[in-house]
């Protein structure tokens, strides 16, 4: 297993790391309060956080769904919440021309789901250095993944992350395989569980997706007794009120518990993985 370090700590080296934050940046000040208080429990209990937050969400279901305030003042605000929060950052790019401008502000170059297999944005991501968290197409196998891989590394980049965000069952319906955790940590790189979309129903309320909170902690409990290196999770102070996602989203009033309870299987099942 390659361990990959980020400024004080490695993913991959036997801590419990957590990605979360807010779906979409909505705002300076309402994303910079979701991090600070995602930072403050992940002090308490001792995790490293990486703040994550999207400043385009370019596959929404509806052409009137919010997308988020584009590159220009994403950037912007990320670099803002970054220098305030002095914790790393991680967000998505969709198109090859991104990569070097987002790889300035993030440490973390995130391929969403939908561009798995994007060969011309993966060698892109690459490319800059940085991290490249790739989550999981949810039409492919774990077995396929490793294809991505083999495409990151071609283009001379051993910093890879993958994350399980769950796999299409029939119609507007994810279903988590925990086989596909193992399957892809064999191939040497860190395996994130995406908690929050993996509970998503795609396109669920027709012009919007729905989602099935109430799994979340079920599943992150699962996936943690099988072995991961992290959780990605998207938190927000009242998810009924979120721009995106809402109804996969945890409570930020919730979201301590969920960890101490994450971190206390991953104690057990540390030394085994």
């Amino acid at each position: 297993m390659k361990k990959i370090k980020l400024r004080n700590f490695e993913i991959g080296g036997g801590d419990l790391i957590l990605l979360a934050g807010p779906c979409v940046l909505e705002g300076h000040d309402r994303s910079l309060m979701i991090g600070e208080g995602i930072k403050e429990i992940c002090s308490r209990l001792g995790i490293p956080y990486i703040f994550k937050a999207s400043f385009d969400k370019a596959n929404r279901s509806s052409i009137d769904s919010y997308r988020g305030p584009g590159i220009e003042e994403g950037l912007r605000m990320l670099k803002q919440i970054k220098s305030e929060l002095n914790v790393p950052i991680v967000t998505d790019i969709h198109e090859s021309n991104q990569a070097e401008e987002v790889s300035k502000v993030a440490d973390i170059l995130q391929i969403p789901a939908f561009l798995c297999r994007q060969t011309s944005l993966l060698e892109s991501a690459a490319k800059t250095g940085s991290i490249v968290n790739v989550k999981k197409g949810q039409f492919l196998s774990p077995n396929d993944m490793k294809n991505v891989v083999d495409k990151i590394e071609f283009a001379g980049s051993e910093k890879i992350l993958l994350t399980e965000r769950g796999a299409s069952f029939g119609y507007n319906n994810l279903v988590v395989d925990m086989r596909s955790l193992p399957i892809m940590r064999r191939f040497g790189y860190p395996v994130i569980f995406d908690g929050t979309h993996s509970v998503q129903l795609p396109g669920g309320a027709g012009k919007t997706s729905a989602g099935q909170r109430e799994f979340v902690e079920y599943l992150v409990r699962g996936a943690v007794a099988v072995g991961v290196d992290g959780l990605f999770l998207e938190v927000h102070d009242n998810p009924p009120e979120a721009l995106s996602d809402g109804a996969n989203m945890v409570y930020l009033d919730k979201l301590e518990d969920l960890l101490k309870s994450a971190l206390a299987i991953h104690k057990v099942v540390r030394d085994r993985l």
